[in-house]
């Protein structure tokens, strides 16, 4: 089961639902299975794998949740602005808030180390299905099966870094149809190069959020380093100052976090009627805690605002999200694509008797997961400080088991990158941890219930404020220095610590093990059989002429610049300069529609023509913020940072008509470049 999804539901008018070879400009698809043949009959144009491998190569993604690029050959990695948030923010202080000033470092010496990024580089990949499903040989029911698909799975990655010194991930697609190794090369060594005001990155705010005509300066540039210098690299993206045209053929290259197109009609119903709902009510919870949070002070606001920012980006989409599983066209073509795969099966006796029992041991699955919802949903902290000291708590105590049976996270070829967060610097607020904790247990308390045993157990006839303010008083974890001791002196420390959020820790932990453990028996192991019971008769079905759920890995979609009818109307593939001082003006200049002084100052410096966003069928889905849009020659011509309202089903159908990319402009980000920011050094850079 998936539950953490980023963009989801919504409305929508024709539906492209997954039954076989797949048309149009649909899909996400892996680097080692292209889909040339639709290209090339579409557009006319073949990929080279000179071509893929170039793309492939100058692709990042970033451990915050986005992608990249690198576009030149000392470093430069570009992004969205809303990817480097997270950073800016934590490098930000009461006299230097780069998230609203921005920041531009105009020598090296002026970078800005981020305290906790890591870089991912696809550098291979490389098919070990047969060894995975080799392994499963033998198991007499799910949950051996479930131990021993992890068992080969964190040896395979172990082998991996061990032989190669790379990150080495093993990546479930098609449901368990096939596992495929993708080896990354990682850099923890990024620092800060440019960001504009979040005001003209997120022009518009919340009401402009998920929509199209844009008009968002919504980029961030960082430079990665590699000991102590600059990396020097031919694969990156060459940038191209026009721009991309209406009508050109365009690619995204990016890492979709996760979509649910291959889910059973059980996984969907149980998505809409529990857990969508489930995740709603927590986000409201978290915005209005944090927003009476930000309303005691400046310094509050300031703290709270990335998280804020976050939180309300998540709330629309889930809200479509919802709405997308509640419009009855889409459950009904899911409904008949899985009535026509479930018919395609029967018709086989072989089929049948292999694939066929997979979607009723889903829906029971399901069914019982649902019967301890609430424990999964309504027993959290929201806590930066509590997060760490259950990783704490746990690592001590998974290190010393065998690879093969420790908690997912802590496996060795993790451990590496959870120490570069678990040590981070970056700053812990502990008056905003208070209002978080206080805010999550007056939520647990109220879904949960005063006689839940966990809620009982934190509370301990406490109110929610005296457990927050006195854990959040009696701990020490806000030291990244503390948390290295901890980690060093091994279970005996953690065992002997009176520090208040190690000790509710421990006191959890049996708790939480518990859940987990019978989640894997019942759901996880039990939807993993069943899942590649599935994979393996799509591909038996159909072969391999689709392509796999998103699972923020690297991915490749294609499709053309190109506007849709909009409320009866036309919306443009492009918009210009002209139109942001348009919108500002037509909301007088104020609130998220208000421009930053420099836009202001420096209007009759800007060629107003010069294209600013503009919109592609590419198919993409949260996770892809950040991906270069590349053109035919592999240049670099635009930046997606959003999708629009009609995309936001796309984590369940892809609608080719009105599903939209909304991407930033090259021609933009130069113009803004050189005129409103006289970063003229940066600029040379990018055209070199």
């Amino acid at each position: 089961m998936n539950r953490l999804i980023l963009l989801a539901g919504g409305t929508v008018m024709a539906l492209a639902v997954f039954r076989g070879p797949i048309h149009a400009e649909e899909g996400m698809w892996t680097f080692d299975n292209p889909p040339t043949r639709l290209i090339q009959d579409k557009y006319n144009f073949a990929i080279t794998q000179q071509w893929l491998d170039h793309v492939r190569l100058s692709s990042v993604r970033l451990n915050d949740g986005g992608s990249g690029s690198f576009v030149s050959p000392t470093g430069l990695l570009l992004t969205n602005h809303h990817v480097a948030l997270g950073q800016l923010q934590k490098n930000s202080t009461p006299e230097h808030d780069y998230v609203k000033s921005g920041f531009y470092a105009r020598t090296s010496a002026e970078e800005i180390k981020s305290p906790d990024l890591e870089v991912n580089v696809l550098v291979s990949m490389e098919n070990v299905t047969a060894r995975v499903q080799d392994a499963l040989k033998g198991a007499r029911n799910p949950e051996q099966e479930f131990a021993k698909r992890k068992d080969v799975i964190t040896a395979i990655e172990r082998e991996s870094l061990e032989k190669t010194g790379f990150r080495s991930d093993v990546v479930t697609l098609y449901q368990g149809g096939e596992y495929w190794l993708y080896r990354y090369k990682k850099y923890t060594d990024v620092r800060i190069v440019f960001a504009p005001e979040q005001q003209i990155a997120f022009f518009g705010g919340d009401p402009d959020n998920f929509t199209y005509p844009r008009y968002d300066l919504d980029f961030a540039l960082f430079r990665v380093y590699e000991n102590g210098q600059p990396i020097q690299s031919q694969n990156y993206l060459k940038w191209n100052p026009k721009g991309a045209a209406a009508g050109e053929l365009v690619f995204v290259s990016g890492h979709p976090g996760s979509t649910q197109r291959l889910d059973t009609l059980a996984q969907l119903e149980a998505e809409r009627d529990l857990y969508e709902p489930a995740t709603l009510k927590i986000l409201h919870s978290r915005i209005d805690t944090l927003k009476k949070y930000s309303a005691t002070g400046p310094e509050a606001a300031r703290r709270a605002m990335t998280q804020i920012f976050g939180l309300e980006n998540s709330l629309k989409a889930y809200d479509g999200r919802e709405k997308g599983l509640q419009d009855k066209r889409v459950m009904d073509a899911k409904r008949a694509d899985e009535t026509k795969f479930k018919a395609r099966v029967a018709a086989n006796p072989q089929w049948k008797a292999a694939y066929g029992s997979a979607w009723d041991q889903i829906a029971a699955s399901e069914k019982k997961a649902q019967t301890r919802f609430k424990e999964q949903y309504f027993h959290g902290l929201n806590s930066s400080l509590a997060s760490l000291a259950q990783q704490i708590v746990q690592y001590v105590a998974e290190i010393k088991k065998p690879d093969g049976e420790r908690l997912a996270g802590y496996h060795e070829s993790q451990l590496e990158s959870l120490r570069l967060a678990l040590f981070s610097p970056a700053p812990i607020y502990p008056d905003m941890e208070i209002a978080r904790i206080m805010g999550a247990l007056e939520l647990d308390l109220a879904e949960a219930g005063p006689n839940d045993p966990w809620v009982k157990m934190v509370l301990n006839g406490k109110s929610p404020h005296e457990v927050a303010t006195e854990l959040v008083n009696g701990t020490k974890l806000t030291d990244p220095e503390v948390r290295k001791k901890l980690i060093e002196g091994g279970e005996s420390a953690v065992a002997a610590s009176n520090d208040s959020m190690i000790v509710l820790a421990r006191k959890l932990d049996p708790t939480r093990r518990e859940l987990t453990k019978w989640l894997e028996d019942n759901v996880q192991s039990v939807e993993q059989r069943a899942g590649e019971q599935l994979g393996k008769a799509r591909f038996a079905a159909f072969g391999k002429s689709t392509y796999p759920d998103a699972t923020f890995t690297l991915r490749l979609s294609y499709g053309q610049v190109k506007g849709y009818p909009m409320n009866g109307t036309i919306a443009p593939p492009m918009t210009t300069m002209y139109g942001l001082y348009d919108r500002s003006a037509s909301f007088g200049d104020t609130g998220p529609f208000e421009l930053p002084q420099r836009y202001v100052d420096g209007r009759t410096k800007l060629d107003l023509s010069t294209p600013f966003n503009f919109v592609t069928t590419n198919d993409i889905i949260g996770g892809n913020s950040g991906s270069p849009v590349v053109n035919k020659n592999g240049e670099i011509v635009g930046l997606i940072f959003d999708g629009n309202i009609e995309s936001l089903v796309g984590d369940f159908v892809y609608e080719g008509e009105t599903n939209r990319a909304v991407a930033v402009h090259t021609a933009a980000i130069t113009e803004a470049l050189r005129k409103i920011y006289g970063a003229d050094a940066l600029a040379n850079e990018l055209l070199r």
